[in-house]
């Protein structure tokens, strides 16, 4: 057992470890989305008109969503157990097994009901998995990171979010130039068999990187859980709920504008599938940066201030990108999406410090990871489909807008409300692990 004398900190390689993880985890999250929102609908639900087929396409895309809060119970209480590192291997390669199988998976045309009902399941795995694999990376990187530099090591892990958005979309926009005989019958396949390549790069790294040095104080002073997903229930429950509250804004919109408004564009808009995409990934790119400098801007302001002016900015940009995006103008629709984008840079960016703080170390893991899952239910899971269906009753976008800044004013509400005291350098002691997490 180690001593916490041999505990060693490793904050650039572990950013390296937990960053590539989880590019490749919402690489393969995000490419359901783009085929739920594309192609699942003739491929996967051709009975349905192609109103209700694609809500039911994206209906399967919240079912992972949906899988996440198990996910991180599970993974949460061997995390907190166990250990951050075998977590995050075990949840990479069941992500990366399940994305693969995808592409191989027959259609409703070849073996009907089943091919659905497959499709289904292997999304559930994919949501168990993203259930421990955020929570882990992150308080790998802010377990091991300088307390000085925890917002913006943290930050730097929350690209690998935009990487894998960026990448998926970047491989799907090619995939669509194909025909769209090829595309359906082989081409769509393509983006998911890609997964395995950088599940191998990705395990390769995660494998060498040493366990995080709280897990390994508090393991060492024999302060380890039995049971922590029912001692953070028990102790931290309102934390938990905040932090599910909390994310719904960003949440909300990265899901709306990266899955959702593909569909938009096509159905409302006239646009080819590659004219949304065009003027996504761009200003995508721009959070690359975005996000770790609002990281370091959190370092010398306060990381809850920084959150709380991500929230705000997106109760107004959603009105801003929606008025843009109907100018089918590229260079408009843009700068639409870059508007949305910085507020949500400086929302998302301050979730690694500001959530995992709100938990000890030895309830740290089960903690966010309710929380986030939790949230990601409230957020992410069904806004695709929420929006369709506010597109279909009103036949305009307003109410869409309107949608997306309640939930940024609920998170708000919940960022003033959440205590984010549990430093993660502070020592591991029996007094503090008797306390409650807020």
């Amino acid at each position: 057992m180690t001593s916490a004398s041999e505990i060693r900190h490793s904050p650039r390689k572990a950013v390296l470890a937990s960053w590539i993880g989880t590019t490749v985890e919402y690489y393969d999250f995000a490419i359901y989305g783009l085929a739920s929102s594309l192609v699942f609908a003739k491929l996967f639900f051709p009975t349905f008109d192609t109103l209700s087929g694609t809500l039911i396409a994206l209906s399967t895309f919240g079912v992972g969503y949906i899988a996440r809060p198990l996910g991180g119970v599970v993974f949460g209480h061997l995390g907190d157990r166990i250990g951050r590192k075998a977590v995050l291997v075990t949840t990479l390669v069941l992500m990366g097994g399940s994305t693969f199988v995808i592409g191989l998976l027959p259609t409703y045309a070849s073996i009907g009901v089943g091919a659905p009902v497959l499709l289904v399941a292997l999304r559930i795995l994919q949501g168990l998995s993203v259930g421990g694999e955020y929570s882990g990376a992150v308080l790998m990187t802010v377990e091991h990171a300088e307390p000085h530099r925890r917002g913006f090591r943290g930050a730097l892990v929350n690209t690998g979010t935009q990487a894998g958005m960026i990448l998926s979309n970047v491989v799907f926009l090619v995939v669509l130039t194909l025909p769209q005989e090829t595309l359906l019958s082989w081409g769509w396949r393509v983006p998911f068999l890609l997964s395995a390549i950088l599940v191998g790069v990705g395990f390769w790294v995660r494998i060498t990187l040493e366990e995080s040095p709280a897990f390994l104080e508090a393991r060492a002073s024999g302060l380890v859980r039995k049971l922590p997903v029912l001692d953070v229930l028990r102790q931290g429950w309102r934390n938990v709920l905040l932090v599910a509250f909390a994310t719904i804004a960003a949440g909300t919109m990265f899901t709306v504008t990266t899955v959702y408004s593909v569909s938009y564009g096509k159905t409302m808009l006239g646009l080819s599938n590659t004219a949304v995409l065009a003027a996504l990934l761009p200003a995508a790119l721009f959070l690359m940066v975005l996000v770790p400098w609002f990281g370091h801007l959190a370092d010398r302001v306060g990381v809850r201030k920084v959150f709380l002016w991500g929230a705000a900015g997106l109760v107004v940009t959603p009105f801003v990108w929606f008025a843009l995006l109907n100018t089918r103008s590229w260079f408009l629709m843009f700068l639409g999406f870059l508007a949305i984008f910085i507020p949500y840079a400086a929302n998302y960016a301050m979730y690694p410090v500001f959530f995992s703080e709100a938990f000890p170390a030895m309830l740290r893991f089960s903690g966010l990871s309710l929380g986030f899952t939790l949230g990601t239910i409230l957020g992410n899971a069904f806004a695709p489909a929420i929006a369709t269906s506010i597109q279909d009753a009103t036949g305009g976008w307003v109410g869409i807008a309107v949608y997306m800044a309640v939930g940024s004013l609920i998170s708000i509400g919940a960022g003033i409300a959440l205590r984010s005291d549990h430093p993660t350098e502070e020592p591991v002691s029996p007094e503090l692990s008797a306390g409650t997490p807020g």
